[in-house]
């Protein structure tokens, strides 16, 4: 169980270096995604977001890559989610997860990011075509 990085940065995010970080000699497969601004959100033109972490952010996304690289499937995990303003084609988020088959590295990157998502205290503010705004994930 290794966690090569587990970070919230208002860096942009590599993903390459994410897969590298969890390279394995005896990994058969290494499993990454990349979480994209896109354009749209609901129908409406997004033109621009941003991210706002909590302080506990880095914190509860370590303990999500902790949890993910606790199965004895996983041998190395990364993670990464980024903060500030993005732009459309931005990544907000990274993430890579190696094993020894394709199988169980697909699902131990898709339980990172589904748990990275519903429990990282980010909040995202949308700004749309129309000059509105809205907050997603705000308690």
């Amino acid at each position: 169980m290794v966690i090569a990085i587990s970070a919230v940065t208002g860096q942009p995010l590599d993903l390459a270096a994410h897969e590298a970080a969890v390279a394995d000699r005896r990994a058969g497969a290494v499993v990454s995604f990349a979480g994209v601004v896109r354009d749209h959100d609901h129908g409406r033109a997004v033109t621009s977001l941003e991210y706002e972490g909590h302080p506990s952010a880095e914190k509860v996304l370590w303990e999500v890559a902790n949890e993910i690289a606790a199965d004895p499937d996983v041998y190395a995990v990364a993670v990464s989610h980024r903060t500030g303003p993005l732009t459309i084609g931005d990544v907000a988020l990274v993430a890579a997860v190696s094993t020894a088959h394709r199988a169980a590295a697909f699902a131990a990157c898709a339980r990172l990011v589904d748990e990275a998502k519903a429990r990282l205290p980010i909040w995202k503010r949308q700004v749309f075509a129309d000059g509105t705004e809205e907050w997603v994930n705000c308690p």
